[in-house]
């Protein structure tokens, strides 16, 4: 690949250290609101919020980048109140950097309530049922500038999987050629911030690594400033993933950051590092915390079971959150037997304050090139499904 393909004009990301047995690299990823250190793991505040926990408890955490979402926050409050608020950073009481999802990933999650077309996405409402939300990819790009966020997605097809190659090609054309009309229009209204703010351009292509390389060498000469790889964990064994992940990241500019949108179990973190990916996102941290189950060291704990009424330690011994230096186990089974709402916060803090610090350990490890062993200590406690949690 020649050097100048595939990179965007402006230096926005700098590679600090690199693994020398895998893909994995630690980086900076400059942006208005703040550098980010890479790799690094984005909670995801759809709405505005990470649901139960306010903006200082992530930043006591570390968080240091935020994922909104388009969709959603078009729906609600909707672009004037935002840009009446300030924007979406003054709203929220956010002063770090965020990343916006363009709503790609609801044309796959809401398949019963929109509908296609070459233009964009119409969606019928599902906040009241019938209203109509039209979504192109110049609307998309509009909005992302209104509300003044740091990283900007244009509109892509996310096709769910096992899908047929003609149905993958088709979406892989769209995604395409909405990428260049929000390349366009994010352009003409980039205005001239220091740093001004970024644009990622998004790779489908679903288990095929061809077309992947297709999607990618049709992206390239537009000049983002980082690349999504979207159309994983839409359905595919997770062991298929992992096999096409690693020639897929190698298609993309060395220089530029790369983002593996919606993919966020510790083990996919760690393995994702490897093949070489910057960005994650995921709701699984939080999600799960709402459902009683905790992240830690020694893998997942469902703290609704029995066995934890009596137990009088911390969730984690070898953790140092707020939560786990003040409660322990049978008191946070309590709150989700009652059903009092601190449950879910106090182990949502938990889990993010978890998932802060195995990044953070990431970035130790690729710099000291003991990535690998970092899997091997994670790896038996986090090879098993979700449903099999330990009882």
């Amino acid at each position: 690949m020649s050097p100048k393909r595939g990179q965007a004009s402006r230096e926005t990301f700098a590679v600090t250290a690199r693994d020398p047995n895998t893909a994995a690299r630690t980086g900076r990823l400059i942006t208005p609101h703040g550098e980010v250190r890479t790799p690094v793991f984005m909670p995801v505040g759809t709405q505005g919020t990470v649901k139960g926990l306010t903006p200082e408890e992530l930043r006591q955490i570390g968080i240091e980048i935020l994922l909104g979402n388009v969709y959603h926050l078009s729906l609600r409050p909707g672009q004037d109140a935002l840009e009446a608020a300030g924007g979406l950073h003054c709203f929220m009481a956010w002063d770090r950097p965020i990343l916006t999802d363009s709503g790609g990933y609801q044309v796959f999650s809401l398949a019963d309530l929109r509908r296609v077309d070459d233009e964009g996405v119409t969606f019928s409402s599902p906040v009241d049922g019938g209203r109509i939300h039209r979504l192109t990819p110049e609307s998309v790009m509009e909005f992302q500038e209104r509300i003044g966020v740091d990283v900007r997605i244009p509109l892509d097809e996310c096709p769910p999987l096992p899908a047929d190659r003609s149905r993958l090609e088709a979406a892989v054309r769209r995604t395409t050629d909405w990428a260049g009309r929000s390349r366009k229009r994010f352009l003409e209204g980039r205005g001239e911030g220091v740093p001004p703010p970024l644009l990622f351009g998004i790779v489908q292509g679903g288990l095929d690594l061809e077309l992947r390389r297709q999607a990618f060498e049709q992206l390239a000469p537009m000049g983002f400033d980082g690349y999504c790889l979207g159309g994983f964990a839409v359905g595919e064994p997770r062991e298929a993933m992992m096999e096409i992940l690693p020639e897929t990241a190698a298609l993309l500019p060395e220089d530029r950051p790369r983002y593996l949108m919606g993919v966020g179990e510790p083990l996919d973190l760690i393995e994702g590092v490897m093949a070489g990916i910057d960005l994650f996102d995921c709701v699984v941290p939080t999600r799960h915390a709402r459902n009683g189950t905790a992240y830690t060291w020694a893998g997942r704990l469902n703290l609704r079971n029995a066995r934890f009424a009596q137990e009088r330690g911390p969730i984690d011994p070898d953790c140092r959150c707020e939560v786990c230096n003040t409660y322990s186990r049978m008191y946070l089974r309590h709150l989700f037997e009652a059903r009092e709402m601190l449950g879910p916060r106090l182990l949502s803090y938990h889990n993010l304050w978890f998932y802060s610090t195995l990044m953070a350990e990431i970035r130790r490890a690729v710099s000291a090139g003991r990535l690998e062993a970092l899997r091997k200590r994670l790896a038996p406690v986090y090879d098993k499904r979700l449903e099999q949690i330990a009882e």
